[in-house]
């Protein structure tokens, strides 16, 4: 019973987020627009975490024991997709930026080829971290990597390096999302407020960063998850915490990955009519 109402919101969550990764596929003004290809990559990597990290927490809740070697591929993926979504909101940011302060070389700067290599640059970044922490896992430990074990970052990342590592990415990434938030913000209300120009897009823009500073909030929430998690942090009988660790995993990590681009998309008016059509099957 408790997998079932952990994975069954799982499940309805992923399946909102295929259908408007499908919608956003099946639409060629989508695919050549950088606003849309930009949106279209945070909705990817949140779908693929929510996927990831719902397929541990079943691995953890049935006790399914997998061997080393592919828990460390497994973890490490889903790390890719959590640094991904920050780099990603940042990357929204600028290209939001740059159409209302340049609109003029908004079209030159914000090729679609342009936005297609700034993809690969924020994945080339999100992995940094993956490739550390398995580099010094081969290089420092000497477990066998056929061991069976229950897939916990915990039990495979025992060295407190690991620990400080991950706490240096993380605070790096949020602390440098958040710095490219509040300046593209601040650079969008300076235009608008000196601008003769009324156009919806100029005024509509800082509400857009606005949204992605929630996003990012969100997102910061759910990395905290571990911390929360954690039974002594409340003196938490095990028993109890057992019981309330299902929540705490659907509010805190599945519940913004379903959330945010879902409301980021509603605000669009062509994305809302889009995935209305392909959410009613037409």
């Amino acid at each position: 019973i408790r997998i079932l109402l952990s994975v069954l919101p799982c499940l309805l969550f992923l399946s909102v987020n295929s259908i408007m990764l499908f919608a956003l596929l099946k639409k060629p003004l989508f695919l050549e627009s950088p606003r849309y290809l930009l949106f279209g990559n945070l909705l990817l990597s949140d779908s693929l975490q929510v996927l990831l990290t719902t397929l541990l927490y079943v691995f953890a809740l049935t006790r399914v024991k997998m061997i080393t070697l592919s828990c460390v591929i497994v973890t490490q993926l889903t790390t890719i997709t959590v640094r991904m979504s920050p780099l990603s909101l940042a990357l929204m940011s600028l290209e939001r930026y740059v159409a209302i302060c340049f609109p003029l070389k908004h079209a030159t700067i914000a090729t679609t080829k342009a936005t297609r290599v700034a993809i690969a640059v924020m994945w080339t970044l999100a992995c940094l971290d993956s490739f550390i922490q398995p580099f010094l896992f081969f290089k420092l430990s000497n477990r066998d990597l056929n061991v069976q074990l229950i897939c916990e970052r915990k039990s495979i990342y025992q060295l407190h390096v690991y620990v400080v590592l991950n706490q240096v990415f993380t605070i790096i990434n949020f602390m440098l999302v958040t710095l490219v938030i509040i300046y593209t913000y601040v650079g969008i209300m300076v235009a608008v407020r000196f601008s003769s120009s009324c156009a919806y897009r100029a005024k509509t823009a800082p509400k857009t960063v606005l949204l992605h500073a929630l996003q990012l909030c969100l997102y910061l929430i759910s990395t905290l998850f571990n911390m929360i998690n954690s039974s002594e942090l409340f003196n938490l009988d095990p028993a109890v915490a057992l019981q309330v660790r299902p929540a705490i995993f659907l509010v805190l990590i599945i519940f913004p990955r379903f959330l945010s681009p879902l409301i980021y998309s509603l605000r669009d008016q062509t994305l809302r009519q889009t995935f209305k059509y392909y959410f009613t099957f037409g």
